[in-house]
């Protein structure tokens, strides 16, 4: 898939990607919007401007990889995955309705996912997996994993991120989606997970502290982590939970909750795509 190093380019495409996810919880009338809406600048980033992908060969042995660890914020990688070509944008209509290609959390069935993931913490080990077996099979391709903040509290993250450290896996890029809520709240009313950067550095990562909308900090990051040799890389995006919609920022009802109608309307026109 041809690649854009246009910034401009990238974040109209990020409004394009807000516009389906609302539109998408809205059809299906329910899903997680919050952490799918932080992550968007990222991974779209991610997709049209860094990694080596082709839509219409989704399991090819020569591509860069992505895992999405925090599974319940799929409604992103569906609108991405759909604006890629991997998948008609019908089926985004169709999000969450029984028997259908898009299920509440990703599936294998799905052009353009791996493997399936819901239960949290468990994202980092299978990025370390691939990894390593990119590295057994000696193919010069990258592994990148998005993670939400709230789910590296637990412990597996930190045991995949010692054995990566351990091995090497200079071709693992973490993406750290740190908009400070969890479903219960406050990061760090739950459990307080600073200093973060420090923590990662201590467990032999190299760290990139960006803000996570800011286009031009994301591609940089990204690129900067390609150079990285020796040790994995841990993008920490700095975001808003919500971003792009005033009345879902900050707000850890929209955690989990669709937007009703009226509020859909609203969104989409705060959008503006």
């Amino acid at each position: 898939m041809e690649a854009t190093k246009d910034t401009a380019i990238l974040e109209k495409k990020a409004k394009k990607i807000r516009s389906l996810i609302i539109q998408m919880l809205d059809k299906a009338g329910s899903g997680h919007p919050g952490g799918s809406l932080s992550a968007t600048d990222m991974i779209t980033a991610l997709f049209f401007s860094v990694m080596r992908h082709d839509p219409a060969n989704p399991h090819s042995l020569n591509r860069d990889r992505f895992h999405i660890s925090k599974g319940h914020c799929c409604p992103l990688l569906y609108a991405v995955l759909a604006e890629c070509g991997y998948f008609s944008k019908d089926e985004l209509w169709k999000l969450r309705k029984l028997g259908c290609l898009l299920q509440g959390h990703p599936d294998r069935r799905t052009p353009g996912i791996d493997v399936a993931s819901g239960s949290l913490g468990q994202g980092l080990s299978v990025g370390l997996g691939m990894s390593l077996a990119l590295k057994m099979d000696k193919k010069d391709y990258r592994v990148y994993v998005l993670m939400g903040d709230g789910e590296i509290q637990e412990g597996n993250i930190w045991e995949a991120a010692m054995a990566a450290a351990h091995y090497k896996c200079d071709n693992l890029c973490g993406i750290l989606d740190y908009n400070g809520y969890q479903i219960d709240g406050k990061t760090k009313d739950v459990m307080n997970l600073e200093p973060i950067s420090d923590k990662w550095r201590a467990f032999g990562w190299h760290t990139v502290l960006i803000d996570g909308h800011n286009m031009k900090e994301i591609v940089a990051a990204y690129r900067e982590a390609e150079s990285m040799k020796g040790k994995p890389t841990i993008i920490i995006g700095k975001t808003i939970k919500g971003k792009g919609v005033s009345f879902m920022e900050n707000v850890v009802d929209f955690h989990g909750r669709a937007p009703t109608k009226e509020e859909t309307d609203r969104a989409l026109k705060e959008i503006g795509e």
